[in-house]
């Protein structure tokens, strides 16, 4: 079958059911009722695999780093997987109900051009970044297996192997997960035992001399942070990985509980083993050194694991950052898309091996920071404003819908939520002036951001086009929308 650059809003049945063998015909179209396939325990499998990933340990190494009792520690890390896991669960009962992407969702209160800067600037580098902090950790422990060969050889071997992947789409990526998601389980529960055994001699306490601390609720806020802020990365490409699920309430609902599930599981399990290694680091001695000295003798399934569990990950980042390119209207197919993601994606990785954990927590921070207020409204426009109806489709890809006011509550929730950053690089007036706060930008965002859209979205459209519907080559039959103001 052809990959496709764009799509329609209802596209005629292009076959590919369940089929795994297939280039996914599909790019950002809306999937048609008779392509709807597949059972809603599978966002579980596709979320457990990609969640059992070793950065999300080494997130959990930071505990000691901020002070925090070892109670301190489990508690921040449970809070803050299980919110991000909620909105994510609600994300993924979109993608099942409305069959589109969930950057497509988007366009529905920002507008078809209001969503391009979100997208374009959060979305594009997410898949980016996430798949290249993936590569570095895998082409780290693939060097560690064989010396022999060089980092950048073992990157790029990575990137080519996901790349093939990412280009079959859908079904290929939901079976391999299946089977990532058994595997993957066994490995860290192997990696977990070994690593406490060896590494962990009982708990730990408050530590008022922690080099990070801010007291024990900025520091408990601020650790919590880190882990909403790795399932706010996921936000906007939630739907993506259950809008062929068929469309019915039980379907719905049980998408939503099973992304849940599937998150909170990983980051509650690897967070927390992470944060009981973290005391026994050694200082300067990155993630992967670290992992092979604690496991000593089980160095190398270690290590194995580690490698495999890139894939998992970034099966998903590339697929989903194709998916960015093409709702910024590039005209490349998605086969051209993720080609480009994986290209990128190796480049960055051969700059942030160096210093590999400090660029990847500020990356991590910046683009949850900025997606906090676009889930916010992501969320209300399917629940409050009545985008969960399948009739409002087609106003997803209809180009006289320029820009909504939901672009305005984006910016809004982003730039009030610039004082309280807090980056080895950058740190706002609001958290220098209140250290004992913690950071609380995602908070800020996701609060200014969603009431700003409240206030805002009732008002007369902020630039909407007249003449006929134009869809380019997304479209070819768009559903009406309400009068616009003259462009």
């Amino acid at each position: 079958m052809n990959d496709q650059s764009a799509g329609t809003a209802h596209p005629q049945d292009r076959g590919y059911r369940d089929r795994v063998a297939v280039v996914e015909p599909y790019g950002v179209d809306h999937i048609p009722d008779a392509e709807r396939h597949g059972k809603a325990s599978s966002q579980f499998s596709i979320w457990f695999a990609a969640g059992m990933n070793f950065p999300i340990m080494v997130l959990g190494f930071s505990a000691v780093s901020f002070g925090l009792s070892l109670t301190s520690s489990v508690t921040a890390i449970l809070v803050g997987s299980f919110l991000g896991s909620v909105v994510m669960g609600v994300l993924a009962r979109m993608g099942a109900k409305l069959g589109v992407p969930q950057q497509i969702q988007a366009r529905g209160p920002l507008g078809f051009f209001g969503n391009f800067v979100p997208v374009a600037y959060i979305n594009v580098f997410a898949g980016i970044g996430w798949a290249a902090v993936t590569v570095i950790l895998g082409g780290q422990a693939l060097h560690h297996l064989v010396p022999f060969v060089p980092y950048w050889l073992a990157a790029g071997v990575l990137v080519a192997l996901q790349l093939v992947v990412a280009v079959y789409g859908y079904n290929m990526i939901h079976f391999l997960q299946r089977i990532l998601a058994v595997v993957l389980f066994f490995g860290f529960a192997m990696i977990t035992v070994v690593s406490v055994v060896r590494g962990v001699h009982g708990g730990f306490g408050q530590n008022p001399q922690a080099p990070y601390w801010s007291g024990p609720t900025g520091g408990w806020i601020t650790f919590a942070g880190y882990f909403l802020s790795f399932l706010i990365a996921w936000w906007p490409f939630a739907s993506d990985y259950s809008r062929y699920l068929p469309d019915d309430e039980r379907t719905s609902r049980a998408t939503g509980g099973w992304t849940w599930a599937g998150n909170f599981t990983t980051l509650s399990w690897l967070g927390i083993a992470g944060a009981l290694l973290g005391s026994s680091a050694v200082s300067g001695e990155d993630a992967i050194s670290a992992l092979t000295r604690i496991t000593g003798p089980f160095a190398t399934p270690a290590l194995l694991v580690v490698l495999l569990s890139s894939f998992s990950q970034n099966f998903l980042n590339v697929y989903g950052g194709a998916i960015s390119i093409q709702t910024l209207r590039i005209p490349v197919s998605r086969r051209t898309a993720v080609v480009a993601i994986c290209v990128l994606a190796y480049a960055v990785s051969l700059w942030a091996d160096a210093g590999f954990e400090a660029k990847f927590k500020n990356f991590l921070f910046v683009g949850a920071y900025l997606i906090a207020p676009f889930g916010a409204i992501l969320l209300l426009d399917y629940t409050v404003g009545g985008r969960r109806d399948r009739s409002r489709i087609g106003e997803l890809y209809d180009e006289r819908r320029v820009l909504e006011w939901g672009f305005v509550a984006w910016v809004l929730g982003a730039a009030v939520s610039v004082p309280f950053w807090n980056l080895s690089f950058y740190v706002g007036p609001v958290a220098a002036a209140h250290p004992g706060w913690g950071d609380l930008s995602y908070v800020v965002g996701f609060l200014v951001g969603g009431a700003a859209w409240l206030l805002l979205h009732r008002l007369p459209p902020l630039w909407h086009r007249r003449g006929p519907a134009r869809g380019g080559s997304e479209q070819q039959a768009v559903a009406p929308v309400p009068s616009a103001t003259e462009a």
